[in-house]
């Protein structure tokens, strides 16, 4: 006589879940959260976390166009610089130059893919190193934002580039109109990596461009439209930031580009390309947005707060060489 075996319970992958490259970062979060909220009664208000969203909003979705570029084993110094170009360009046409406010705005976002186009073109037709192309690229835009703006803050903008900058109440929390749309912008993004062909050439060009080649992936083609994309990406960026701070100042965001590529290490994308989610740059940007906030809620000077940004960098770079190498062994 035989009897019937009990069927097996469903057991949850916990090796999988520990070794996704978002783990981690997220615990991170979690640690940086609670250590904060136990120094300060103040974190965890409604008021002091609307404020780090908002903080972050733009920097994270600078950072996302940052993660489609490392992605590809590339790298963008000019990302903050290029969108400070954006603000101006898109202020100044709105403001002084008559065109109606929503053209300003496209027009704005696509000087900006301009910009991704002509690093994506240097990078695959003239094959430059993308650290030395978009490190001029920095200068360029650098320069172009003070000569185009006379060094002149531009206030008085219409309604149409603020308005992402507008509240609504979410429980006993302020949530901004852009904080919304970056979440949008980061959820399309994880959907398109991971569930089309697009995403999936992606990986494959920053795993191995010449294996990625020879499969039939037109390499050249997906690159120089990375770029580009990643350039529309910070045009969006540019919005969020007039947005937020209500004026086209030619000062605001040029050292973003540091913040945002923080924010991809942070959020567990390898430098070397092929390894690496949209999410986990999220949580990255939250982790930068946490840590500056709750150390000047401590009273942390400024300087402090850049010292130990600079380690957190360190270390996670230093994780991503380390899980590397045992993957190869």
């Amino acid at each position: 006589m035989t009897t019937a075996t009990a069927p097996r319970a469903a057991t949850f992958d916990w090796r999988r879940l520990t070794t996704h490259p978002t783990a981690g970062p997220l615990v991170a979060l979690l640690v940086a959260c609670v250590f904060f909220s136990s120094q300060s009664e103040q974190f965890l208000s409604g008021g002091n976390l609307s404020l780090v969203v908002q903080q972050v909003m733009v920097v994270g979705t600078l950072a996302l166009g940052q993660t489609l570029i490392i992605l590809t084993a590339g790298i963008d110094l000019s990302c903050g610089a290029v969108m400070a170009f954006g603000t101006i360009v898109m202020a100044k046409l709105a403001t002084e130059g008559g065109l109606p406010p929503l053209l300003a705005v496209v027009t704005g976002i696509g000087v900006c893919a301009l910009f991704g186009l002509a690093n994506g073109a240097l990078v695959t037709y003239v094959k430059l190193p993308p650290f030395i192309v978009t490190l001029g690229m920095l200068n360029v835009t650098f320069a172009l934002t003070h000569i185009y703006s006379d060094e002149q803050t531009i206030t008085n903008l219409p309604g149409t580039l603020t308005a992402l900058g507008d509240t609504f109440p979410l429980g006993r929390t302020d949530i901004t109109y852009g904080s919304v749309l970056t979440i949008g912008l980061f959820l399309l993004f994880a959907y398109a990596l991971s569930q089309t062909a697009w995403g999936k050439h992606t990986y494959a060009l920053g795993d191995s461009p010449d294996v990625a080649r020879l499969t039939g992936i037109r390499t050249t083609r997906l690159q120089l439209g990375i770029y580009t994309l990643a350039g529309v990406v910070y045009g969006i960026a540019a919005l969020l930031l007039v947005s937020r701070t209500g004026v086209g100042d030619p000062k605001a965001g040029q050292t973003d580009n540091l913040d945002a590529i923080t924010a991809v290490v942070l959020g567990g994308t390898s430098l070397f390309g092929g390894r690496g989610a949209v999410l986990g740059t999220l949580v990255g940007a939250l982790i930068v947005g946490v840590f500056r906030n709750g150390l000047q809620l401590m009273g942390v000077g400024s300087i402090y707060q850049t010292l130990i940004t600079g380690v957190l960098v360190i270390l996670a770079v230093t994780v991503d060489q380390i899980s590397r190498r045992r993957a190869r062994r």
